[in-house]
């Protein structure tokens, strides 16, 4: 096999970098915000390794793994991890109350405008606390970026989002309703679990193309993509609620309904900036949802990862609590105008 030709990136050249330097200094003043929030509201800065035994437990989400070798010369495989989660949830189980991250996460198999494969992810958990909290934090926080950046608006190419506006809350039942006409509960038996050729069969009727994979989670991907991300944060925010229990691995389910659970994203100009939970402490629920997890993702792509086996020990002595993951380059895309992630990156990883 023929080796890719080396393309020398030009971000570091003079002139490239005076061009993209304001975006630069902007991001520098849109973190200040972030931190100084995060401390007016008591909340712990940690810093999660980023070595780690199981990089998470979701289908679709890819790690870059490697080896570390011991003492004794034996390789033992470790991850990158997805997210600071695991271990942000075992500082939980230890006894902090309030507790952020801002650091750099990598994900395999993610290179778009929106996408590149070592980014920033801001994360904090409120223990005792319901997630209405963590949404409200997500608002202010865009407000913040939106006031060290001095723009009424955020951007992402020929849309606009109003972050100052009451923001609007939907659920992702009626989401698929209104733009895709697609009635979701009735995909779900009464305990949530989904039928892939009952969705199919409604994607048909209204003239969707189903494809040859009519997995359940496949199928709903492929509308929310498609039919509703795209209207999703136009002229303010949308708070994207309620996700269908088998799409939250790690929420627990809603007290009022089984087949949905408190699990949230938050959308500006089309764009989703953070997904979120009312975090599950069932262990041996979050053990089941794993393994399912990890079956699908062996039937997809021929791969696993292993669980980990102290974090789930940990959610025995974890309280109740609300988390929220921020994709933090998105956030300062849309306050900055940028077209694409790498605009906003101190130094984009070689293609």
């Amino acid at each position: 096999m023929s080796q890719p030709v080396f393309q020398p990136s030009p971000w570091w050249s003079p002139q490239v970098h005076a061009d993209r330097r304001p975006i630069l200094v902007a991001r520098g003043r849109i973190e200040a915000g972030v931190r100084a929030y995060l401390a007016s509201h008591d909340f712990l800065i940690v810093d999660p390794p980023g070595l780690q035994l199981s990089p998470g437990n979701e289908t679709h989400l890819h790690a870059f793994g490697t080896t570390m070798i011991g003492n004794d010369g034996v390789g033992r495989p470790m991850y990158l991890h997805t997210s600071p989660e695991f271990t942000m949830k075992k500082l939980l189980a230890a006894g902090e109350r309030r507790i952020a991250s801002l650091q750099h996460v990598w994900r395999n198999r993610e290179r778009s405008a929106l996408h590149h494969p070592e980014f920033t992810m801001l994360e904090w958990y409120r223990a005792g606390e319901g997630y209405d909290a963590v949404i409200a934090d997500c608002v202010e926080l865009l407000r913040i970026a939106a006031r060290a950046t001095g723009v009424e608006a955020l951007r992402f190419r020929d849309r606009q989002c109003d972050p100052f506006a009451e923001p609007e809350r939907l659920s992702v039942v009626d989401a698929f309703q209104r733009y895709a006409n697609i009635d979701l509960l009735a995909s779900m038996d009464s305990e949530g679990v989904p039928d892939g050729e009952q969705l199919a069969g409604q994607m048909l009727a209204v003239g969707l193309d189903v494809p040859d994979d009519r997995s359940w989670s496949y199928l709903f991907s492929r509308i929310l993509v498609e039919k509703v991300e795209p209207n999703l944060g136009m002229g303010r925010v949308t708070v994207l609620d309620r996700y269908p229990a088998a799409e939250a691995a790690l929420a627990r389910r809603a007290a009022d309904d089984q087949r949905v659970s408190e699990r949230f994203e938050l959308y500006a100009c089309g764009v989703e900036l953070a997904n979120g939970f009312g975090e599950l402490t069932d262990a041996e629920e979050q053990r089941r949802r794993f393994l399912a997890e990890m079956a699908e993702k062996q039937r997809i792509y021929g791969e696993r990862y292993p669980l980990d086996e102290d974090f789930l020990a940990a959610l025995e002595l974890m309280p109740e609590a609300s988390g929220v993951a921020l994709g933090f380059d998105r956030l300062v895309m849309l306050a900055t105008g940028a077209p694409k992630i790498e605009a906003v990156l101190w130094a984009p990883v070689a293609e």
